[in-house]
Parts: structure tokens; C-alpha cells; sequence
């Protein structure tokens, strides 16, 4: 927060695009790093930080909106520039009666913290946001695999061709995809259509693993899939792959995709597949084109 007060620290109202590029330049960010986005990719890191900056140095009363667009510093900022310590926090902030009054969380538990945690205090709510949903689904990415690992190695099977369907592969389940019988005839355990013509084929294997795969289990399975003249084969389980497997399906003729457990239950997440829909936040922003009307 303190570039930003530093950027319009000439007292002249300044355009917020410019804002975002003079903090940029203070902090001497790359090409790549400028266009390093938040996990949502709705917005640049750096447009987020300088934004909820103007946001929280308003509020204190250290800059004013003169217009749409601009920034301009106050008297109280460029007294806070004079003395506030180098990193100003959310929490020096706070000496600020009107921005504790809109920092605090309404209606609040009383066990709430009183002020947020070091982590937290520097980042911005977006961020805090981001971060959370991320815990919430490897929180549940992991219990996803746990359930898994559980069930009969007959239903992994069948997950696994549900969750290329659901990935959009072949389009519906009575004409795009199968599980092969519990032989596991010539070393593979699904088969499914790349697309609703049939043009090509996947060929699946599912090993519902707790140990290590290798690389003799992958050579198999590519030489399985050489008999049927497959292209294509995905080789999916529960547990990992060692460096030596990961090897092996490079450099091939043939496409070979592996998939160890955490992806599995992240893809599992991402297409809905063994998973519900609890709780629908919407995060909503400033509409500006209303505002722009004539």
C-alpha cells in the first residue's frame, strides 16, 4: 500500500492504469510477472493488489476518487507517508476510525479473531478468497481418493470410464464407453470412443493402487496396446507413478497419458463426477459501462 501512496505522492490526480504501471515499475516486475494472473484468471495479481490498495487507503481517508478513474492522495496520506513505517498493513491502518469500521467483518461470532493473521493481512480479499476454495477442494480431492480406494476394484473401473464421458469423450454412456469384462482381456480394462462417430478409440487401464507403478506395468500396457493397434491409451490409478514409468510412455508412436491419484480426484472435481454442489458464493463487481451512460 505504501508504492501506491508513494505513486501519487505529487499531490496531482493521477489515471488508475498509470497508478498500476508506476507500481509496477517500482517493483521492477517482469513482462511475465505483470501478466501473472489470480487462480480465478478473471484479473492480473498486480491489478488486484494496487486495486484493493486504492480500496483500503480510501477508506482510511490517505487517497480520494476525485473522478471515475483517477487517484488522488490527501492531506492525512501525505501525512502517512512522512510517518507511517515502511509496510503499511491492514492493521496500522486501523488506528484509521473509518477504515476499522469497514474492515470489520459484519455480523461477527464471538469467537472471531479480533484481526487477521499475518498471511492473511497481506493478501487481498480476492486472493483470501482463492485460497480458500483451493483448501476446500483438496480437502476434498483427498476424501474423494480415500472413498475410492475403498470401493470394489470393479466400481474404480467403471469410475474411470465414467470420468472420460464426463471429460466429454465419446458423449453418452450407453453408446460411447464400457468396462471390459473382469479378465481384463489383454491387459486393458476400458474402452471408450475419442468422439460419437467412433472415428478412434481409447484404450483404459485402472489399477486401484496403493503402491508405487513402475515401469514394467507401463511397458505392458503399451505393448497391449501395439496387439490392438490402438493410438491412444490413458493408464489411470489411485496411487503414483515413478520416475522410470513417467519415462516410459515418452517418445512413443503412440499416445500414452498417465494418471496418478491427485489428478484423478482433481479431474473428479472439476467434472462433477462422485461430487455435489453444496454452496454457490457470487463475488460481484462494479459494473462501470452502467455508470458510463449518458
Amino acid at each position: 500500500m505504501r508504492p501506491v501512496l508513494a505513486a501519487v505522492q505529487n499531490g496531482a490526480p493521477l489515471p488508475l492504469n498509470e497508478l498500476r504501471e508506476r507500481v509496477a515499475d517500482q517493483f521492477q516486475l517482469s513482462e511475465e510477472e505483470r501478466k501473472e494472473r489470480l487462480p480465478s484468471g478473471h484479473q492480473t495479481i498486480i491489478n488486484n493488489r494496487v486495486g484493493w490498495a486504492r480500496t483500503y487507503l480510501n477508506k482510511a481517508g490517505l487517497l480520494c476518487i476525485p473522478t471515475k478513474g483517477m487517484v488522488q492522495i490527501t492531506p492525512r496520506g501525505l501525512d502517512a507517508l512522512a510517518n507511517a513505517p515502511q509496510r503499511i498493513t491492514v492493521g496500522w491502518l486501523k488506528r484509521f476510525p473509518e477504515f476499522a469500521h469497514f474492515h470489520t467483518a459484519k455480523p461477527q461470532s464471538v469467537d472471531a479473531p479480533a484481526v487477521l493473521s499475518a498471511d492473511m493481512a497481506q493478501t487481498t480479499p480476492d486472493e483470501q478468497l482463492a485460497e480458500a476454495h483451493q483448501a476446500l477442494v483438496q480437502s476434498l480431492a483427498d476424501e474423494l481418493l480415500a472413498h475410492v480406494l475403498a470401493a470394489p476394484s470393479s466400481f474404480f473401473e467403471q469410475l474411470v470410464v465414467d470420468l472420460m464421458i464426463a471429460m466429454g469423450y465419446g458423449g453418452s454412456r450407453r453408446e460411447a464407453g464400457k468396462a471390459t469384462q473382469a479378465t481384463n482381456d489383454d491387459g486393458i480394462d476400458g474402452i471408450i470412443k475419442e468422439d460419437r462417430l467412433g472415428l478412434d478409440v481409447i484404450y483404459l487401464q485402472a489399477k486401484r493402487w496403493t503402491y508405487t507403478v513402475h515401469r514394467p506395468e507401463i511397458d505392458k500396457f503399451i505393448g497391449a496396446l501395439t496387439r490392438q493397434r490402438a493410438r491412444k491409451g490413458v493408464f489411470i490409478t489411485t496411487s503414483e507413478f515413478s520416475d522410470g514409468a513417467r519415462t516410459a510412455a515418452l517418445g512413443l508412436d503412440i499416445k500414452v497419458v498417465l494418471i496418478d491419484g491427485v489428478e484423478l480426484a482433481q479431474l473428479m472435481v472439476e467434472n462433477n463426477l462422485g461430487v455435489s454442489v453444496k454452496q454457490v458464493y457470487e463475488v460481484k463487481q462494479l459494473d462501470s459501462d452502467y455508470f458510463a451512460q449518458e
